[in-house]
């Protein structure tokens, strides 16, 4: 009887020691992952933070900030210096006679060109305004990038509410419609009565849907600006409030010719056409090229030279003047679009500013609990129907006029809110320390 190569048991064990180790490094009992996890909830304030900290747009505007300062380190270097050599050969022989020698001949210079005094300084100089203009640009993205986050978080607030306002009155419809259902109609005004209530139930839904998808697009652009992933559940905290009144629009106007972004920028490229402006003219100087050099001649006799060379371009046929003039167009241009901007600035802030003082004498007449009280009115007005005490159109009439006031109120909040950013984006920062208490 043949009995099993121990080389065959050891395989057999083996092969039951994997399979019991990898049972029980199998997660059996492990719960499986939640195919519907939790929002995170987040005030407006830490969106923004995220959005601002995390967009991934942000790194376009750094790399153009380094490459502004790789090209001011690139202005401020000297042309290398040119390396030449030459090398031959040298005959030596008496007129009509013998050759007196041969022998090798070579020379060996270094040329290094110097610029005009100044123009490596304006090279400079428009090397640092453009970094400017890059740091610039990074700044007015970051602040008009908070000013959409804010304003989409807000919007996500006001789309939660409605949502909410209108699940809680037509949940209140569908429970009555529930109530009526199982009653006999005895007549034609009670059938009527459940019609209106049926029909409206679905007009509720209608408007739910549309306060659901106005949610849903204010979540999905947060997330895209916060650089997460589009389908990323998140529930946005808080309460906006009111907005407090703007500066006076003197105020606003002199800040924004100061601080607006738009505006430095367009200073910082006249600024820069100017400079450019110095350089073509500069540039109408020849640069000069020094050159040393050392030579050696070795055939009847050996000589040597030592010396060092000038040139330099003499500016007869070619004098720049195309160049110089073009920049002094292009200096022109920058003035008349700095002009058209600030006119364009200060159009936009008085614009906003007017309708912002309307927005806010309109919500000036309003009672801070005005919400609160038209919910308890339709609350009222449902308890009341259901005791027979209350008419079908009071009820519905007083259901959707709770719907139609909240709307009202929010969109009127959002405006408010929208135009008060825009004077913040306008002016180049918070309004909160100009705004009187």
């Amino acid at each position: 009887m043949n009995t099993p190569r121990p080389r065959w048991r050891l395989r057999v064990c083996l092969v039951a020691c994997l399979t019991l180790g990898l049972q029980r490094a199998r997660p059996a009992d492990a719960p499986p992952p939640d195919p519907n996890p939790s929002p995170a909830s987040m005030s407006v304030n830490a969106v923004v933070d995220e959005v601002v900290r995390k967009n991934l747009e942000l790194d376009f505007y750094r790399a153009e900030i380094a490459a502004a300062r790789a090209g001011r380190r690139t202005a401020a270097q000297w042309n290398n210096p040119e390396l030449s050599a030459d090398l031959g050969s040298k005959r030596v022989w008496e007129r009509g006679g013998g050759t007196l020698g041969d022998g090798v001949a070579w020379s060996v210079s270094v040329a290094q060109a110097f610029e005009y005094p100044g123009r490596i300084a304006l090279r400079k100089a428009i090397a640092n305004q453009q970094v400017e203009l890059a740091e610039l640009g990074l700044a007015h993205f970051q602040a008009t990038l908070a000013a959409r986050a804010r304003a989409r978080a807000h919007e996500a607030l006001a789309a939660q509410q409605r949502l909410d306002a209108t699940d809680e009155v037509a949940r209140r419809l569908r429970s009555l419609l529930e109530v009526l259902v199982q009653r006999e109609p005895a007549g034609v005004t009670p059938m009527l009565d459940q019609r209106i209530i049926e029909a409206n139930a679905i007009t509720l839904q209608r408007r739910s849907a549309e306060a659901s998808r106005d949610l849903q697009s204010a979540l999905l652009e947060l997330n895209l600006l916060r650089g997460a992933p589009a389908g990323s559940p998140l529930r946005v905290t808080g309460d906006p409030g009111l907005p407090t009144a703007a500066p006076p629009l003197a105020t606003l106007l002199e800040r924004s010719a100061t601080n607006n972004f738009e505006l430095r920028m367009r200073q910082a490229e006249l600024v820069q056409q100017g400079f450019q402006v110095s350089l073509a003219r500069n540039e109408r100087y020849p640069k000069v090229t020094v050159a040393p050099f050392y030579a050696a001649e070795k055939a009847n006799d050996e000589q040597r030279i030592v010396g060092v060379g000038v040139s330099l371009p003499l500016p007869l046929w070619h004098q720049n003047r195309g160049s110089v003039d073009a920049a002094l167009a292009r200096e022109q241009q920058a003035e008349a679009a700095l002009r058209a901007a600030q006119r364009e600035i200060e159009r936009q802030v008085t614009g906003h500013a007017l309708a912002l003082e309307s927005l806010l004498r309109e919500m000036a007449d309003w009672r801070a609990d005005a919400p609160a009280r038209f919910r308890e009115a339709a609350e009222l007005a449902d308890r009341h129907f259901r005791l027979g005490a209350v008419p079908v159109t009071t009820y519905v009439e007083m259901q959707l006029k709770y719907l139609d006031a909240l709307e009202a109120l929010l969109e009127a909040r959002h405006q408010a809110l929208e135009h008060r950013r825009q004077l913040e984006v306008l002016a180049g920062g918070p309004l909160d320390p100009l705004t009187a208490p």
